[in-house]
């Protein structure tokens, strides 16, 4: 029996070490009492309606791990009712507007469930392949002709690759380049490849060669050019939320090939599905600190500063080992290598 007792004291004390304290709810100033959801709203513009930190919209709703998973929860026409009276803050939907709204409403066009973010900044990348893994490469279909002997091709045009698997069946496939290598900025790791996205085109033919219509193109297609199947597109309205447990990235690139980005800037974070990232996750976003040069009594010494905090960014799409997220906030420019984790 006291072996018994000291175990379950035991479990008690190290649940109770393991809890972290939950920080309180803090409303955005201006929080609206009551709100009617119209086109155009996004859970992340609702989210910094209500609250300091968007990335708590969860907790305003009392929401579960299944409940956040949910893509399709709010409605144009829902109105929105802000609680006050329990310990903390509550959002809940006005029960007698939520009974007018037919199931009809919910499948209309004019009334598709609203998005995490605005869609248009983010569709292009959700249908270009941005990372291509080492595997990925050795399977892409390589373009070895172009019509009429050509040195580059457009849209209309046919192209000529190497030979597709007999079960090759997607009808659309996009054509690509490969970029710079991403390298882990502390492990030094392969991660991937950048893909640069030229065009889409369509199977037509199979056989020595595979032949290709040309459908869209961004840039000339050239020979040796790439190949792969275009993934499904799907727009990310998974609920903005803070990762369970830690995580710790850093600043790969910034989209474009540029040094610096702000708000609505696409970043590559050096973590992804196997790091416990998803989409809808949101992540503090810190500066890197100063190095300092001090020189006192003769003698120089250098400083680095800590990182200081400026902003989020959202993920929306993961891959195995880096995810791409938009800079939704940041009081300075977020440059490569700043500082990613759980806010």
């Amino acid at each position: 029996m006291h072996r018994i007792i000291s175990a379950l004291l035991f479990c008690i004390s190290t649940t109770l070490a393991i809890a972290q304290p939950t920080k309180p709810l803090v409303l955005a100033d201006g929080a609206p009492e009551r709100y009617t959801v119209v086109q155009g709203d996004t859970l992340w513009g609702l989210s910094a309606k209500y609250l300091k930190d968007p990335y708590r919209w969860p907790a305003l709703w009392k929401m579960n791990t299944q409940e956040i998973k949910n893509p399709h929860w709010i409605y144009p026409g829902q109105v929105l009712v802000l609680d006050r009276n329990g310990r903390e803050p509550r959002l809940t939907f006005a029960t007698e507007k939520t009974e007018k709204l037919s199931p009809r409403e919910y499948i209309e066009p004019t009334n598709k469930a609203i998005p995490s973010i605005p869609p248009h900044e983010i569709e292009p990348f959700l249908s270009q392949p941005l990372v291509v893994d080492q595997a990925s490469m050795a399977g892409a279909l390589r373009v070895v002709g172009l019509q009429d002997n050509r040195v580059i091709a457009g849209a209309g045009d046919m192209i000529y690759t190497t030979s597709a698997a007999n079960n090759a069946t997607a009808p659309v496939w996009q054509v690509f380049r490969a970029g710079k290598p991403l390298k882990d900025p502390e492990t030094k790791e392969s991660l991937g490849f950048e893909a640069l996205y030229v065009g889409t085109a369509r199977l037509t033919a199979q056989g020595e060669v595979t032949s290709f219509r040309l459908l869209t193109t961004k840039e000339e297609v050239l020979a040796g050019d790439l190949l792969l199947p275009a993934p499904r597109v799907d727009v990310v309205s998974y609920i903005p939320h803070a990762p369970e447990q830690a995580v710790k990235a850093r600043v790969l690139s910034i989209y474009g090939g540029v040094q610096y980005g702000g708000p609505q800037a696409v970043v590559v974070l050096n973590r992804g599905k196997k790091d416990g990232l998803e989409a809808g996750h949101v992540l503090a976003i810190d500066a890197a600190g100063v190095t300092l040069d001090d020189r006192f009594q003769g003698e120089k010494k250098t400083y680095t500063l800590p990182d200081a905090r400026n902003g989020l960014v959202f993920v929306f799409r993961v891959f195995d080992r880096v995810a791409y997220a938009l800079v939704m906030s940041a009081q300075k420019p977020v440059v490569v290598g700043d500082a990613a984790h759980t806010p």
